[in-house]
């Protein structure tokens, strides 16, 4: 599982989005969002952490990875 920490995703707008940019990135990806804790977690098949987080950036919002991603 890789986890990073967006504290720019406030709403489920913006959460849907990174949905959609991380799909678009791993089509096969699961992937769970809290959006009260600003945390985006994603077991990818096929992308690594750096594309997860390019893509996460190309929508708009800043990835921090976690300590346990």
């Amino acid at each position: 599982m890789i986890a990073f920490e967006a504290n720019d995703m406030s709403c489920d707008h913006c959460a849907g989005a990174i949905t959609r940019a991380l799909k678009g990135a791993d089509a096969d990806a699961r992937m769970q969002i809290d959006l009260a804790c600003h945390r985006v977690q994603v077991e990818p098949a096929t992308a690594d952490a750096e594309e997860l987080a390019g893509a996460i950036r190309q929508a708009g919002f800043t990835p921090v990875p976690t300590a346990d991603s």
